[in-house]
This record gives C-alpha cells, structure tokens and sequence, in this order.
C-alpha cells in the first residue's frame, strides 16, 4: 500500500533559491499559497533524502505556470568504485510536466527499472532540465512522493 514519503523532517536540498521567502521548506508545508522559486539557468533540482529505503511508485508535482520544469530527469544515486555514494546518479525515468498551475501525477517505476528501485534507496533527485521560463526559473507550490519503504 502506498503511503507519503515525505514530511516536514525530510532532508531537501536545492539548487538554488530566488530568496528566502521562496525557501525549500515551501515544496513539504502543504500550504497552498507558499512554493519553492529557484534562481534563473537551468538545470535546477530539489533532492529529497530517506532514513530508511524507499521504492518510490509515484510523485505528485503542482507549479506555477508559466514557470514549470517541462523536462524533468529523475535520478538515483549510484555509487562507483573510488567515489562517494550520491556524488553520481543514474537516470531512472524522464517526466514532461505540462505547462499549467494544476497538480500533476506521474508513475516512477516502468518495467525497465523496477528491479533498479527494488531494494530500496536513501535519495531521489528530480532534475529540471528545461523549462518554460525563459529564464529557466522553476515556481513549485507542492511536491509529494507516494512509495513503500523497504
């Protein structure tokens, strides 16, 4: 059964931050009228951390339009000999979010890489590689992660 994977206590690390007014614990509040604004250039990213394993199934994402992350990579960490786990991530699935202030619904897990996520993982990063900004700011009023944990 799926069940939220994120709280108020989640570690979130971001990209940028247009001001503090703006701030990375906006994207968790559930509050409506606050959000998370990134700084201009692209890519822009949030990174949500785990205290224990998690399979992610599905994330819920509402922007503000006109300021959309249109295509968002998101990403794993993968560790490699020699290098920290975290410092290098893979690719686990490409979303397209539409252009529209409404909340959006996307699936993680494709038969592709569901044997990927299935022990579980402590990081997932959702990496803005374009947007409809011309600047390439992003506008997030809500972000929520639906999964099991492991």
């Amino acid at each position: 059964m799926s069940k939220s994977l994120l709280s108020p206590d989640t570690p979130i690390k971001v990209s940028s931050t247009l001001d503090k007014s703006v701030g990375k614990k906006h994207l968790v509040d559930s509050n409506p009228e606050t959000c998370w604004t990134s700084q201009q250039g692209l890519p822009q990213y949030v990174q949500l951390g785990f205290p224990e394993p998690v399979i992610p199934e599905t994330v819920h994402l509402t922007f503000q339009g006109g300021f959309v992350g249109t295509r968002c990579a998101v990403k794993i960490p993968v560790s490699s000999e020699g290098s920290e786990t975290g410092n290098n991530w893979h690719t686990l699935i490409y979303i397209f979010p539409g252009d529209i202030n409404n909340r959006q619904e996307f699936s993680l897990q494709t038969e592709s890489n569901v044997a990927v996520i299935s022990g579980g993982i402590d990081k997932l990063r959702l990496e803005f590689e374009e947007s409809s900004d011309f600047f390439g700011r992003i506008t997030l009023y809500d972000l929520k992660l639906y999964g099991e944990t492991v």
